[in-house]
């Protein structure tokens, strides 16, 4: 049985919206520990939310990362 693809676009309910980022932001973040882990490499993102709230993640916490 084969997932099918799911459509790409804004979510128009804002709670399921704010849900949506929540958990992809999580996984996001996972996935750039996992990188950085696997890799040795040195990764940093930030994330805006659509209410403007700042998450950022960075594999090296001794180093200010800035853009």
């Amino acid at each position: 049985m084969v997932r099918q693809r799911i459509q790409i676009k804004k979510i128009d309910n804002v709670t399921a919206r704010q849900v949506t980022f929540s958990k992809r932001r999580r996984g996001l973040f996972k996935k750039a520990q996992e990188l950085s882990t696997l890799c040795d490499a040195e990764i940093a993102l930030i994330v805006f939310s659509a209410t403007g709230r700042l998450f950022e993640y960075s594999s090296s916490r001794e180093r200010d990362v800035s853009l």
